[in-house]
């Protein structure tokens, strides 16, 4: 009796600590995101570019660069202004866009197809994905005097570089989607009695749009980054080249005008395919 008694005292102070823990427990099902950071709006994403941007105009307003070498936003927008004025900035924004779309496509649909073989098929794997893997350690910037002297100096060889580009990552990360599938859908198709058609709709590319995704994230920003470097090679329009020919001039204004033209189309395009991704895998729990 005395050693119930020495121990009701502690069941007492216990008791409110575990109301509160069935409080908290019931409160987190009920909220299960309140653990967890909330998806980040369009317009919140802006908040790092504008922090960027204020911080250049300071830069520049209180006089610790010169305009030599890095000129005020308010003169980076004049000289947009100007060269949208005249048509030749458009134009130039045209060819790049063109490029970088080709050059996507391509591979986009080369990385999704080599993927869907190696993951499904054990002779596809075999094949293609050592030749991937060799590829994802050489840089484009090595290929590039290859190409040249493949292809020459033309349209075809730009677009192939942007297209390898867009590859890698397209393939490496709907490879790994297939791979990680849950074996317990394959077990359930198989219990289904689903055929090989009904498995790859409604499990196998299910599963690895998460992934594709992902790959054109990234794939998008390879596009952009290889067309910088393409369109500095015998180029006659073109982003790039139109930062190639400023510094030639010295027109550092327009080197920073192609910059942030540069920064604006990436943070567009990642924008875009957020939004895409959001819209097809709407059925998804989870926490962006």
């Amino acid at each position: 009796m005395s050693a119930q008694t020495t121990h009701l005292p502690e069941l007492s102070r216990l008791a409110p600590v575990g109301a509160e823990v069935h409080a908290r427990s019931a409160a987190s099902e009920e909220n299960p995101r309140q653990l967890l950071p909330q998806s980040t709006s369009a317009s919140q994403r802006l908040l790092g570019p504008t922090l960027v941007i204020t911080l250049w105009f300071a830069v520049t307003l209180s006089g610790w660069l010169s305009p030599d070498m890095l000129p005020k936003p308010t003169t980076v927008a004049h000289t947009f202004r100007d060269l949208w004025a005249d048509g030749y900035l458009l134009d130039n924004i045209a060819a790049s866009l063109l490029r970088a779309g080709q050059g996507l496509a391509a591979g986009i649909a080369a990385g999704l197809l080599l993927a869907l073989l190696a993951g499904l098929t054990r002779l596809g794997d075999a094949l293609f994905d050592g030749l991937v893997q060799i590829k994802r350690a050489l840089p484009n910037l090595a290929l590039i005097p290859l190409f040249i002297m493949w292809m020459g100096i033309g349209e075809t060889m730009k677009i192939t570089v942007i297209a390898l580009g867009v590859l890698v990552p397209i393939y490496i990360n709907t490879h790994s989607a297939l791979r990680d599938i849950d074996l317990r859908y394959v077990e359930l198709a198989q219990t289904v009695d689903l055929n090989r058609a009904q498995f790859l709709r409604h499990i196998v590319f299910p599963s690895c749009l998460p992934g594709f995704f992902t790959g054109l994230r990234l794939a998008a920003t390879h596009a952009w980054t290889a067309l910088v470097v393409v369109e500095t090679i015998n180029a006659t329009s073109g982003i790039g080249y139109m930062i190639s020919q400023a510094r030639i001039y010295g027109q550092i204004e327009v080197v920073m005008a192609g910059l942030v033209l540069y920064g604006v189309l990436g943070f567009g395009t990642d924008a875009l395919i957020r939004t895409i991704h959001r819209k097809v895998l709407g059925w998804r729990q989870t926490v962006a």
